[in-house]
């Protein structure tokens, strides 16, 4: 019989974990909420409630943010992608293995979100060049920074697990707790991807996809089908919107349609600025439905697709180009029109680009979504501005920002050496290692402190700090040994492997939905208690758990890595789930492997 702690502890985290799943309130909101929830019903104490603050996990975290951004202002990880492009022509199949095996290799070293997000630009470039569909580039791509992540101690789940292990009293794990395992899982994969994989990918056309044979501005009109909603409108003697300013003639807030050039006199006027005054026989370049564009007609305005004054636009410095929305942008809900993105920018977005669909219309009030595309026309040198936020992923590699310090790209890379060597040969506790490598970085000029702190993944840290009290409440109202003595009499009798397949399937099924974060947190305490009253390596069962967590191949809302490459891969939520079950069988198989030869487990 449950006791009352026990049932209110399930209360709590189930209503927590149904409002991250639903996206009713934001996942570090409410994990904020179960903090406080636990310290009021008295399940932890206020310091218990408060601890995960102060978790060497979360130190660990915040250290890799740190050097994750110094690869990425001193240029090395540019200079990767720009050797991909290199390397990046032949066949399909050598370019899903190219891809995948950087995403890897990166993510060795980095956030795994942060290495998807790098390469992404340059798998499209080469699958562009290489007439390669990204729908068979960009899946192998997380892909691979997702088993990558298995081999490493730099790993949110993998830190959290070792956090976990020495809340219960046991030894930590270190970077040579993963290598072996992870490595055998990448091997597997690589081969799985080139031998069976692949096939199960989708050969779909997605944003921008173009062949080298087309410029790129008339390929991305085409793709996202900008020829129908163009339209020009002359402005007639006695128009209303005679002398009145773009900003105030309401054509987006009534109609929905975006007005992205001027056409006056032999003056073409691209891009106009809010406060641009409209002029009798001026010509509007406009985009949106006809039906809509029409009703400009009762405004004093003629409308249609006679004059050919705009036919030679491209001929002027404006530039077309792509930017996708990533994991913790800042404009994630948020709408063009709230942040005033055209002021700020000067730049006009034409379309959106969402699961496959373009739109045209009312783009600027439509909340972003992660993955969301958007096609944005402007000055060249707007396009280069805005390739500095990093609220926005550039498409082009031509507008790519240049790294901010590439001549400290060797001290970074002997900091990182330093890092790694320290972290394998176990020199001295990892938190310790990962903050003085991250202070270094700081201290040799590689990243400077208002950059450091830009780093850190605020997010990520409340949200870790946040969910740290469950395990402790799971341990404080016996819920955990409960949970985990009814999962070892379940398997007991098919031995530790059991066990192993017990925790895998469970943490696999439950990362799909709320991610691999949450999940240690949730399940970590519990596979923990159940491998010691069983008398398995305490250690063997989080790399488990760790590894589970991260095989989030199943659905793209799995891990933000995923959601990430839904629009540039023109990817549907059952491509991951079809070529996913391979890749978790695969991991499954090696970790099976890593557990027998490098744990003892049989």
């Amino acid at each position: 019989m449950l006791t009352t702690p026990e049932l209110l502890l399930i209360v709590i985290v189930t209503t927590g974990l149904l409002l991250i799943v639903s996206n009713r309130l934001r996942a570090d909101v409410t994990a904020i909420l179960i903090l406080l929830a636990l310290g009021f019903a008295g399940l932890v104490t206020p310091q218990e409630a408060l601890s995960g603050f102060s978790r060497s996990a979360v130190i660990t975290i915040i250290g890799l943010f740190i050097i994750t951004e110094a690869l990425e202002t001193s240029g090395i990880v540019q200079r990767i992608g720009t050797a991909l492009l290199r390397l990046g022509r032949g066949s399909e199949v050598r370019l899903i293995l190219l891809f995948m095996g950087a995403g890897a290799l990166l993510s060795l070293v980095m956030n795994n979100i942060a290495a998807g997000a790098v390469l992404l630009p340059a798998a499209i470039q080469v699958g562009r060049d290489s007439n390669v569909k990204l729908s068979k580039l960009l899946m192998p791509l997380s892909f691979g920074t997702l088993v990558g992540g298995m081999a490493t101690y730099f790993t949110t789940a993998n830190i959290i697990m070792s956090g976990i292990l020495i809340d219960e009293g046991y030894a930590g794990l270190g970077m040579g707790d993963f290598v072996p395992t992870g490595g055998v899982i990448v091997v597997l994969s690589l081969l799985y991807m080139a031998l069976i994989g692949r096939r199960l990918l989708p050969a779909r056309e997605a944003i921008g996809q173009i062949s080298s044979a087309r410029s790129l501005s008339t390929s991305l009109s085409e793709t996202y089908q900008l020829g129908e909603r163009l339209w020009e409108a002359r402005v007639q003697p006695g128009s209303r919107l005679i002398g009145v300013a773009l900003r105030d003639s309401r054509i987006g807030e009534e109609l929905g349609i975006t007005v992205l050039a001027i056409w006056r006199g032999n003056q073409a006027i691209l891009t106009p600025e809010p406060d641009e005054t409209i002029e009798a026989d001026d010509y509007l370049l406009v985009l949106g439905r006809w039906e809509r564009v029409e009703l400009l007609s009762g405004w004093g305005l003629h409308c249609g697709r006679e004059n050919r004054a705009f036919s030679g636009a491209h001929n002027y410095p404006v530039d077309l180009t792509e930017v996708i929305i990533p994991p913790r942008s800042t404009m994630v809900g948020k709408t063009l029109k709230e942040v005033r993105f055209r002021n700020k920018y000067g730049l006009t977005t034409v379309a959106l680009w969402r699961e496959g669909r373009s739109y045209r219309t009312d783009v600027g009030i439509m909340p972003l979504q992660v993955g969301d595309a958007l096609l944005m026309v402007g000055p060249t040198a707007r396009i280069l501005a805005l390739a500095h936020d990093r609220d926005y992923i550039m498409m082009q590699s031509s507008h790519i920002h240049q790294p901010s310090s590439p001549q400290k790209a060797p001290w970074t890379l002997l900091i990182l050496a330093l890092v790694l060597a320290a972290a394998l040969l176990n020199l001295f506790p990892l938190p310790e290692v990962m903050l003085a490598g991250a202070m270094a970085m700081v201290l040799a000029g590689c990243i400077n402190m208002d950059e450091a702190y830009r780093a850190i993944e605020w997010r990520v840290i409340f949200l870790i700090a946040g969910m740290v009290p469950v395990g402790i409440a799971l341990t404080n109202t016996g819920l955990g040994e409960r949970v985990g003595t009814a999962l070892v009499n379940l398997v007991a009798p098919y031995g530790p492997l059991a066990l192993v397949v017990g925790v895998f399937l469970l943490t696999v099924g439950v990362a799909q939905v709320i991610g691999g974060q949450v999940t240690a947190l949730v399940t970590g305490t519990i596979a923990v208690t159940s491998a010691a009253q069983m008398g398995v390596s305490p250690q063997a069962m989080a790399v488990t758990v760790s590894i589970a967590c991260s095989a989030a191949f199943l659905t793209p809302i799995a891990h933000p890595v995923n959601v990430l490459m839904m629009g540039p891969g023109g990817y549907r939520f059952g491509d991951f789930t079809r070529a996913g079950i391979g890749m978790t069988l695969v991991t499954f198989i090696g970790l099976l492997i890593g557990l027998v030869l490098f744990w003892g487990i049989r």
